[in-house]
């Protein structure tokens, strides 16, 4: 075989690994109390009483270096913020959603004349493109939000409370 040939076969190993590799689950009945997100890292992990349970990898919004700062800038927000609701009828799996704009979050952007915006969640893939599963990682896709595959979103929303507080660092 030529030299080609083996790479093409070592690539083609390496994605399917990946893709099929298993994760750790979410330990059943886990009651998650704080999320923090760090934007830096793509990384959100879950604590339950103060103990990190798990930390998932996620993709953010397409401009992810700064805190958001007006509907239509792509970047996912910064600070505190709290899961404010739980949808199972997403467009994007399941979702839950971030109190994004705060008081703080809507004076800036009247500030620049601009709304602050809405609807920023930590959500699952679009719905019809599950497949895509854990490649989605490999960009940063969404328009502010935290996307994380179907089955991570399985997870989460199963184990977060409304009221849950989320910090998102940069």
């Amino acid at each position: 075989m030529t030299k080609t040939k083996w790479l093409c076969i070592f690539l083609i190993a390496g994605v399917a690994g990946y893709y099929f590799y298993p994760e750790n689950k979410l330990p059943d009945d886990s009651q998650i109390d704080r999320l923090v997100v760090t934007k830096s890292k793509r990384q959100l992990a879950v604590y339950s009483k103060g103990t990190l349970l798990k930390t998932y990898k996620v993709s953010l919004g397409r401009v992810p270096e700064g805190d958001k700062e007006f509907e239509g800038d792509m970047k996912t927000p910064e600070g505190i913020y709290f899961i404010n609701d739980k949808n199972p009828n997403s467009g994007y799996h399941k979702n839950l959603g971030i109190s994004y704009p705060n008081q703080r979050d809507i004076e800036h952007a009247r500030s620049h004349e601009k709304p602050a915006g809405g609807d920023i969640k930590i959500h699952g893939l679009r719905n019809g493109i599950g497949l895509v599963g854990k490649f989605h990682r490999w960009f940063d896709w969404t328009m502010g939000c935290i996307a994380v595959t179907n089955d991570e979103m399985d997870e989460l929303y199963e184990a977060v409370e409304v009221g849950t507080s989320i910090e998102i660092r940069p």
